[in-house]
């Protein structure tokens, strides 16, 4: 069984152009998610899905140079990228990630898969559809399977822009499970989208400059401990791109 992580990643975007190659302590912000990835003891191989879009060429140029996998398909619709990605890679199980996570958890990520390849049954293992981690550390684990019957059964704009809709917003026909965090956690925010978002990231990175694989739970109680950095980021609402993405994809569609 081949487990594979696919990044998908492009230097366009509405609320912070380039972020994915910003410098954060250094080191491109995308230098971070993958050494953090690269932890992973349950993935066989992490691939960056970017665009054929001319603007993605200096991301695929730092890919190469650093040989990092990377593969080129549909701009608008991610759900065929990743299908096709996964296909020219042989993956029988499928981790999404998002490049603007540059904190992903290793751990969390592994959990997750086990989750998935120990039970045959399910299809899909996230801990997004009940939140109780913190944004950033969102995670999403399905079967080739899964993906292949999304990618020929999705016709929404918006479910073959953001991937898995398709799939848990059919829990008839695709097994899902959901997994929760001891503590709630869902506060904080790790994600980038916006400046202050990097502001925050750039604090965590540096407190723990000797522990690049640092675990979630201790970067939340340095959150906690540091309300001035937590409070930088704290008034944009969560996944706030992706419902403003559905908010327009479903007026459009009318």
């Amino acid at each position: 069984m081949k487990i594979v992580g696919i990044v998908q990643a492009r230097m366009g975007s509405t609320r912070r152009s380039g972020k994915v190659l910003a410098k954060i302590c250094g080191k491109p912000m995308l230098e971070h998610l993958l050494t953090r990835l690269n932890a992973s003891e349950k993935l066989h191989g992490v691939i960056v899905a970017t665009t054929f879009e001319s603007n993605d060429d200096t991301l695929v140029q730092w890919c190469i140079a650093n040989d990092v996998e990377v593969f080129r398909g549909s701009g608008d619709n991610v759900l065929s990228r990743f299908y096709h990605c996964a296909l020219t890679y042989d993956a029988d199980v499928i981790v999404r990630i998002t490049a603007d996570d540059p904190l992903k958890d290793p751990r969390v990520i592994d959990y997750a898969v086990n989750t998935l390849i120990n039970n045959e049954d399910l299809d899909y293992v996230s801990n997004t559809i009940d939140v109780s981690y913190p944004e950033g550390i969102d995670v999403e684990v399905f079967r080739f399977s899964a993906l292949e019957r999304a990618y020929k059964g999705a016709v929404k704009q918006s479910d073959l822009e953001h991937v898995t809709p398709y799939i848990w917003s059919n829990p008839d026909s695709f097994n899902l499970l959901n997994f929760c965090a001891k503590e709630d956690n869902s506060d904080i925010r790790l994600t980038v989208d916006y400046e202050v978002d990097l502001q925050v990231v750039e604090a965590i990175l540096y407190n723990f400059k000797d522990n690049p694989l640092v675990s979630y739970q201790d970067i939340v109680a340095f959150l906690r401990g540091s309300a001035n950095i937590a409070s930088i980021n704290s008034g944009i609402l969560r996944n706030e791109g992706y419902a403003k993405s559905i908010i327009d994809k479903d007026e459009n569609e009318r």
